[in-house]
């Protein structure tokens, strides 16, 4: 009974440090992004090949917390997909590997302006597939658009 505690105490911080070596999933938050509290900015899940990002929503908010245009939406999706664009050029990839995006907007009568901006920033031959959700608000009165986003990219 003693050897068998004394090999299972030998080798378990052995077993968990490869399991903590070996978990596909990687939680993490960008410097060049506003700071947030409480939660992960993104997680990277290693897929063999490839790597997929998962982004969470991001807001229309600069390095320093402050909110980027204030009542104009061309503006704040511009800082949005700026944000997601560092997140996803941080984990090694381009706005190329965005995937998929998830829209939550106070007011999709602006969606024309959302759209012109977004165009900037997503590959249009091969555009990545989107939901669009009208919502009543959003965490700040001012903020008028999240997004989540999702790239796969090549390792």
């Amino acid at each position: 009974m003693n050897r068998l505690l004394f090999t299972i105490f030998l080798f378990l911080p052995m077993a968990m440090n490869a399991q903590q070596k070996n978990n596909p999933v990687k939680f993490f938050s960008s410097p060049a992004v506003a700071p947030v509290k409480g939660y992960s900015q993104a997680v990277e899940i290693d897929l063999g090949s490839s790597k997929m990002i998962l982004l969470s929503g991001q807001v229309p908010l600069d390095v320093d917390r402050k909110i980027v245009g204030i009542g104009d939406m061309g503006l704040q999706t511009a800082q949005v997909f700026e944000n997601i664009k560092k997140i996803i050029e941080e984990a090694g990839g381009t706005m190329d590997d965005l995937i998929k995006t998830v829209i939550y907007t106070t007011d999709i009568s602006q969606i024309p302006k959302f759209r012109e901006a977004r165009d900037k920033y997503i590959n249009l031959k091969q555009p990545p597939i989107s939901t669009l959700v009208e919502v009543k608000k959003l965490f700040r009165e001012e903020v008028l658009i999240e997004i989540e986003a999702t790239a796969v990219i090549k390792k």
